[in-house]
């Protein structure tokens, strides 16, 4: 359902702003909005104070530059620290056991990507409309949304703990992520453990950007740095002291994100002065709220839902063409295990930045600010870019040291596995780009342009290069094999995606400019 963002009156924590028809003056200024004090305020809560306001309406008037820093630093560290769940399991696990641990660890990606689909889904799909919804003034409704994505993540997560206990369900998914008989159980058995505490991830990492939108980066970070560390801790304790290998890695990840999840929760549920907070009423699921938590939310599903796919394809093609290769497969899929949690690890900071400007896009288009939304764009891209650049020079000037790190001491599969780190990110500099310009048209309410963008690089270029490459590579250029042809097929699908991407911000930048002369009228 499409709703105007209308103008006019707008209540927003207690306050009422007057909104031009364009969101502001005649010369561009947000500063056009005039407070007046609105009579009217939620039954079970006293009036707003001032800092609680401050916290969400200094997004439609303070610096963007600053705002953008602000928000930016605790995401990228909080999406680092989120990544490290998985990297941590890989290291330890690879220390422990070697290759059989980070093949383990590789057929088990696809199964947690997915996991984590879900909990995007109806974590970012959440936060993306109670960010439009405070721009709008909404605060009932962005509560709603907060309650609605909390009881969601509680069905689904059920859901997930019984499919992944039918020996039918996991076995088949198992079959098709490309297990082998050496590392079959301990897949099963990390994948099942993981499905249990699936509700903590859910709540722990999608609920946790609803702190962003209430104005609270450092809190966010903050929740996400207690469940790292303690994940860290239980690793060691787990797999390195106790010896439980790959069940006690599962049980540290699952210890690590309950305690994030309490954190969380404690902040809705406890924290004085809180834009939102969690209510027993909004909890109940209401049609329209969750439909629109669903259909904003599927272009980060669509992401990682398409890398799933991405890795079930390149598992099975890894078995095919790393037994061809002196590496083995084995050598193979432990090989692409170190690649892609260091490409996860570089790429985490790009994404940190696209979600660090979510709320300042979703709470600025809300309210017709369409000047800043314009700024907060152009910012996010510098920032994204700048990131990129700095981890490309990382990976290019120590790719021994980072792939050593992870226990590979083979002097073959460590320079393959070298090689392979460095064709794969070759795009990395550009990819901050495509993510926050897909990002952006989600924190917009446009989720039909981002969920196309989003299956652009995984499903419409990456799957096709990964099929044909190892085909045609090696009789255009003898001196690569089918096996070298499938990492070449990355950076092909970024460049791709990234010019796709340009054209569709190019024409929204033709749309704003309509917004904002009022030719056109924001929907939502």
């Amino acid at each position: 359902m499409v709703y105007a963002l209308a103008a006019g009156m707008t209540p927003i924590l207690g306050v009422q702003y007057v909104v031009p028809a364009k969101g502001i003056d005649a010369k561009g200024n947000p500063e056009a909005m005039v407070a007046t004090k609105n009579p009217v305020s939620d039954e079970n809560e006293q009036p707003a104070q001032p800092a609680r306001e401050d916290k969400v309406t200094r997004m439609g008037t303070a610096s963007i530059p600053r705002l953008i820093v602000e928000f930016a630093i605790p995401s990228i560290l909080g999406m680092l620290v989120n990544g490290a769940y998985n990297l941590i399991d890989s290291i330890f696990l690879g220390q422990a056991m070697g290759e059989i641990g980070l093949a383990t660890a590789t057929v088990a990606m696809p199964v947690m990507t997915v996991f984590m689909a879900i909990s995007m889904l109806v974590g970012n799909g959440g936060n993306a409309l109670a960010a439009l919804r405070m721009g709008e003034g909404n605060r009932e409704e962005a509560e709603r949304s907060l309650g609605n994505t909390v009881c969601l993540s509680i069905i689904l997560a059920a859901v997930v703990a019984v499919v992944a206990h039918v020996p039918a369900c996991i076995d088949g998914v198992l079959g098709i992520s490309g297990a082998t008989a050496e590392d079959w159980y301990y897949a099963r058995s990390f994948i099942q453990i993981i499905s249990l505490g699936f509700v903590f991830q859910c709540i722990g990492m999608g609920v946790n950007n609803f702190i962003r939108t209430a104005g609270a980066p450092n809190r966010a970070l903050s929740t996400m740095i207690v469940g790292a560390v303690a994940c860290t801790i239980f690793n060691f304790l787990f797999v390195m002291v106790l010896g439980w290998g790959v069940q006690g890695s599962a049980l540290a990840t699952l210890f690590g994100q309950a305690i994030s999840c309490a954190c969380v929760l404690w902040y809705f549920l406890f924290t004085k002065n809180v834009p939102m907070r969690l209510r027993l009423r909004h909890l109940p699921l209401h049609a329209r709220t969750v439909g629109l938590i669903l259909s904003l939310g599927l272009a980060s599903f669509a992401v990682q839902a398409g890398m799933a796919v991405v890795n079930f394809v390149l598992n099975n093609l890894l078995n095919l063409y790393g037994s061809m290769n002196p590496i083995g497969a084995e050598g193979a899929l432990a090989s692409i295990g170190v690649v892609q949690r260091v490409a996860m690890f570089t790429v985490l900071p790009l994404i940190g930045v696209a979600i660090a400007i979510q709320p300042l896009l979703g709470f600025n288009y809300g309210a017709h600010l369409f000047e800043r939304v314009k700024k907060t764009l152009l910012c996010g891209i510098i920032g994204a870019t700048g990131i990129g650049v700095v981890l490309w020079g990382l990976v290019h000037l120590f790719p021994e040291q980072i792939v050593g790190f992870f226990g590979i001491e083979d002097d073959s599969l460590l320079g393959f596995t070298v090689f392979a780190l460095k064709v794969q990110l070759a795009m990395l500099p550009f990819v901050g780009f495509q993510i926050v310009g897909s990002n952006y048209f989600q924190a917009t309410g446009q989720p039909a342009k981002s969920i196309f963008l989003s299956l652009t690089r995984q499903i419409l270029f990456l799957i096709p290069l990964f099929l044909v490459l190892p085909l045609v590579l090696p009789g255009w250029f003898p001196q690569f094999t089918s096996l070298d042809a499938l990492y070449f097929a990355t950076p092909l699908a970024d460049f791709l995606a990234i010019f796709t991407t340009a054209v569709f911000i190019l024409l929204e930048m033709g749309r704003l400019r309509k917004l904002e002369r009022g030719e056109i009228q924001a929907k939502f």
